[in-house]
């Protein structure tokens, strides 16, 4: 990682309770950090705190607006992922299109000994070239994710917003992607707009049976649905990075297909790659020192005033 080239003391918490946070950043002039929710409530006692530094692009977990009012400006880091996220994804999808999880079981259970024969076909194996491949989010995982799957063969569908026809030539209506997609993958923020994009209803759309993948944001799919949609052959498998509440919590309904041969969670690692890890901490302490220099960058929220002098 890049040192701050100014004078600082640094406090690291390995992790941080709801009930600790405010004792942690009351002091603070600027905070890292990634998924520890920093509500309105603390935000308005932390009186030094100048600048809040997000591990991370999404910025769910801050209360931005609370940071307007307070004249504390909040960055994140970006496009870090470029290659590791949109890599994922298509682990995941060659997995799933191959049943490859599902016969690497069965191998280690003796089938393929029980079969008596040089291979066996206990579940479907599928071809990537000429399938479509419905992406939703047009950012640059979005983007990179269609990169990939066009080079593959896929024929590559951007989904307009949910409920909007009027975006262009260049994207498909939702409803449409839902219908004509062999695969979706989800590449867009989570919001009260983005919240359970895609339910009950959704899936009844889905013509193709496609495979869901979901390496964006836990909470873009009701997980209830998800469970109904698979054991109901709506779709023919999901591989998700991301749930609701991580770690998984034991009254996830998820818990109920993890056995699933159709079905692959990872823990929230799409991001991780060491390549990935390493620009993002880069990127980070690059952040940081912009601030401090009073060239601030990556800033995502406007606040009313600015405490810039650190």
């Amino acid at each position: 990682m890049k040192d701050l080239p100014f004078s600082h003391g640094l406090q690291v918490f390995e992790t941080t309770k709801p009930e600790e946070v405010l004792d942690r950043i009351r002091d603070a002039d600027i905070v890292i950090t990634n998924k520890v929710k920093l509500g309105g409530d603390v935000i308005a006692q932390a009186k030094k705190l100048k600048l809040i530094a997000i591990a991370a692009t999404g910025s769910d977990n801050v209360d931005t607006n609370a940071c307007d009012e307070a004249g504390i400006s909040v960055c994140n880091v970006r496009n870090y992922a470029v290659h590791t996220v949109p890599e994922h994804t298509f682990a995941l999808i060659f997995a799933l299109r191959r049943s490859l999880t599902a016969y690497h079981a069965a191998v280690q259970a003796g089938r393929w000994q029980e079969s008596g024969q040089f291979c066996f076909f206990d579940y479907p194996v599928k071809d990537l070239a000429g399938s479509t491949l419905g992406v939703i989010g047009d950012g640059a995982l979005g983007k990179a994710t269609a990169d990939i799957g066009r080079a593959l063969g896929l024929r590559v569908l951007f989904s307009a917003f949910k409920g909007r026809n009027d975006m262009g030539m260049l994207y498909t209506p939702f409803e449409k992607v839902l219908e004509e997609s062999d695969i979706i993958s989800l590449h867009c923020p989570f919001n009260e707009q983005t919240r359970d994009l895609i339910g009950d209803a959704e899936f009844a759309k889905m013509k193709q049976r496609p495979l869901l993948i979901n390496t964006a944001r836990g909470g873009l799919v009701n997980e209830r649905a998800l469970v109904h949609a698979l054991k109901g052959g709506l779709i023919s498998g999901a591989g998700f990075d991301v749930v609701t509440r991580e770690p998984l919590p034991e009254d996830n309904p998820l818990n109920e297909i993890l056995g699933h041969p159709a079905f692959i969670l990872t823990p929230h690692v799409a991001w991780a790659s060491e390549q990935a890890i390493q620009t993002l901490a880069d990127q980070l302490m690059d952040n940081i020192t912009a601030y401090v220099q009073g060239k601030p960058r990556n800033i995502i929220n406007a606040p009313s005033s600015n405490r810039m002098a650190v």
